[in-house]
C-alpha cells in the first residue's frame, strides 16, 4: 500500500509518497490546472504499486477538481481533517512548515486514522451544500447591512427604529422606506440605500429557502420525519455530510460533527468534554434539532432528565442528547440514501 498526502492550493499540489510503515518514498508539486493532474497520476502509477490510497487534506474549494479527477480515474480517496494533519505535523521530527511537511502529515495521518471518510464524485448533496452555503453568505451580508442601518436610523429619530428581528419583513422595510421618503439628508439618504438593499437581499434569501426546500425533499424523506428538522436543517445535514454512506458506522459520523465527547480523566472521577472539532455547520445543526426538541418533544426531555438524575450537568446531559441525535440522523440520511440509490437505479425501495 502507498499512500499518497496532498495538500492542496489554489494554483499548485503538493503530494508526499509514503508505504505502510510511514516512510517517504517521494515528492512532487504539479500545477492545479489539468495538465498537472494527469502528470500527477502518471507520477503515482510509475511508483508501481497497484494498492494506492490518496489522502487530500479536506480543503474542498481547491481540491474539489482534483479529487473528482481521481475518483473519475478509478484511485481511492479519503479526506483528512485539517486538525488532525496539523496534529500529525507537530508531533513529527522535521520541524517548521511548507506545503512538502504538510502533505507528509496528511498522508501519515491517514495511516494512523484508518476509518477517515471516503470521497465521493460530486452529487445533489453538493448542488445543495452550495446553496445552504450561499444562503447563510446572504444572511450574514444582510444582518451587518441591518446594523449599519439601525445606526443611520437612531441617528435620524428613535422613533423610526422598528422592534428588534422585524428588519426582515419585507411589510416592516415597505413601511419604514415610506417613513424615510420625507426626510433629507446624506444619512436619510444612506438610510433609503440600506432598506432598498436589505429589501432586495430579504427576497434573494427567501428564493433560496423555496429552492432548497424543493431540492431537499427528494432526498429527506425519512430525514424530515425526525422532529425538529425542517427544511432547511435538513439541508444543512444533507449538504455538509457530503453522502453519509461514506461514514461507514455513526460513531464516525458523530466524531465528524464534533458531537462525540472527549474523555478527560484519569483515576476514579468519568468525566468527558466537549469535542470542539469537526464540522462546525453539522455540530449547529444538530445542536438546533436538540434544542427544538427539548421543547416540545418527550423522549428529548426525559433523556435529558434521567442523566441530570443521574449527576450530570445540564451542559453534559445535553451532549449527550445530541450524540444520541447523531444516531438518528444518520441512520435516517442512510435509509433516505439507500431509496435516492435505487430509484435511480429504477428499483423498488424497500419498504
Amino acid at each position: 500500500m502507498v499512500v499518497f498526502g496532498v495538500d492542496p492550493h489554489k494554483h499548485s499540489h503538493t503530494v508526499v509518497a509514503v508505504d505502510e510503515a510511514s516512510r517517504k518514498l517521494g515528492q512532487l508539486t504539479v500545477s492545479s490546472a489539468q495538465d498537472g493532474q494527469l502528470r500527477l497520476l502518471r507520477w503515482a502509477r510509475q511508483l508501481g504499486s497497484d494498492r494506492r490510497r490518496w489522502a487530500v487534506e479536506d480543503g474542498r474549494h481547491v481540491a474539489g477538481r482534483l479529487v473528482a479527477q481521481l475518483l473519475g480515474a478509478g484511485e481511492a480517496v479519503v479526506w483528512v481533517p485539517p486538525k488532525l494533519m496539523a496534529q500529525t505535523r507537530a508531533s513529527g521530527r522535521t520541524r517548521g512548515k511548507s506545503d512538502p511537511i504538510d502533505a507528509l502529515a496528511v498522508a501519515r495521518a491517514a495511516l494512523r486514522e484508518p476509518g477517515l471518510p471516503a470521497a465521493q464524485l460530486p452529487g445533489a448533496a453538493l448542488a445543495v451544500r452550495l446553496l445552504v452555503d450561499h444562503r447563510d453568505d446572504l444572511v450574514a451580508e444582510r444582518t451587518r447591512m441591518i446594523n449599519r442601518l439601525r445606526w443611520h436610523l437612531h441617528a435620524l429619530d428613535p422613533e423610526l427604529a422598528p422592534p428588534v428581528r422585524t428588519l426582515d419583513r419585507l411589510w416592516v422595510l415597505d413601511r419604514l422606506a415610506g417613513q424615510l421618503a420625507g426626510l433629507e439628508g446624506v444619512r436619510a439618504q444612506i438610510a433609503v440605500e440600506l432598506v432598498a438593499a436589505v429589501r432586495q437581499l430579504t427576497g434573494r434569501i427567501n428564493q433560496l429557502e423555496r429552492d432548497l426546500a424543493t431540492q431537499v425533499a427528494p432526498l429527506s424523506g425519512q430525514l424530515r420525519q425526525v422532529v425538529g428538522v425542517g427544511a432547511l436543517t435538513a439541508a444543512k445535514l444533507i449538504g455538509h455530510t457530503g453522502g453519509v454512506g461514506r461514514f461507514g458506522r455513526s460513531a464516525r459520523f458523530a466524531m465528524h460533527a464534533g458531537v462525540a465527547p472527549i474523555p478527560v480523566w484519569s483515576g476514579n472521577q468519568t468525566r468527558h468534554r466537549l469535542n470542539r472539532g469537526g464540522n462546525r455547520q453539522l455540530y449547529a445543526a444538530i445542536h438546533r434539532v436538540a434544542v427544538t426538541q427539548l421543547r416540545g418533544h418527550p423522549p428529548a426531555r426525559a433523556l435529558m432528565e434521567r442523566r441530570m438524575a443521574a449527576g450530570s450537568t445540564k451542559p453534559e446531559a445535553l451532549r449527550v442528547l445530541k450524540r444520541h441525535l447523531a444516531d438518528v440522523l444518520y441512520a435516517a440520511m442512510c435509509i433516505d440514501e439507500q431509496t435516492t440509490s435505487l430509484k435511480h437505479a429504477g428499483q423498488p425501495a424497500a419498504a
